[in-house]
């Protein structure tokens, strides 16, 4: 299991889909070898160095904090379904109206999607405030997502950077 790294009042809280197996199975958020989460956050300007991921707790130190949408660990995250979503919205919301992110970051659009009930978005900022907080929806680090190379993630993040500063 991959336990949130949140605290109250965190000016970004990153959502992923749901934890890789690896990362579920060591405890550490995006530790999978082929997820750019680390590297994209620091090129993006979010941290002054990239964070190994046994040090992910120390996101922390800038503001920012992770948690997932569905808690299941899966080798790819279409293997939920949308019943897993539907049954993880009440708990989310309630962790986000407790802990009163300023931004939530959901990496990739199924999560949001689902969340939300929103049938179309696009990528970055988002119309419509979840639970208090202001929304972004970024592209998903994840080395499976092979319709964002590296350069493509920093320039998607650097947008939130640059628009929340």
């Amino acid at each position: 299991m991959l336990t949130d790294i949140i605290t109250k009042d965190l000016k970004v809280i990153f959502c992923g889909i749901n934890p890789g197996l690896k990362s579920a199975g060591d405890g550490h958020h995006f530790s999978g070898r082929s997820n750019r989460f680390w590297k994209v956050l620091h090129q993006a300007g979010f941290t002054p160095h990239e964070i190994e991921p046994v040090k992910d707790a120390t996101i922390l130190d800038f503001g920012y904090g992770l948690t997932t949408a569905v808690e299941r660990a899966t080798a790819r995250a279409d293997e939920l379904s949308r019943e897993e979503f539907d049954n993880s919205i009440e708990a989310f919301k309630t962790k986000m109206t407790l802990f009163q992110p300023k931004y939530i970051a959901f990496l990739g659009k199924p999560a949001y999607m689902a969340f939300s009930g929103e049938k179309q978005i696009v990528w970055g900022d988002q119309s419509k405030d979840f639970c208090g907080a202001k929304v972004w929806v970024l592209p998903n680090p994840s080395g499976l997502n092979r319709g964002f190379m590296l350069n493509d993630l920093v320039v998607h993040y650097r947008q939130m950077f640059c628009a929340i500063q």
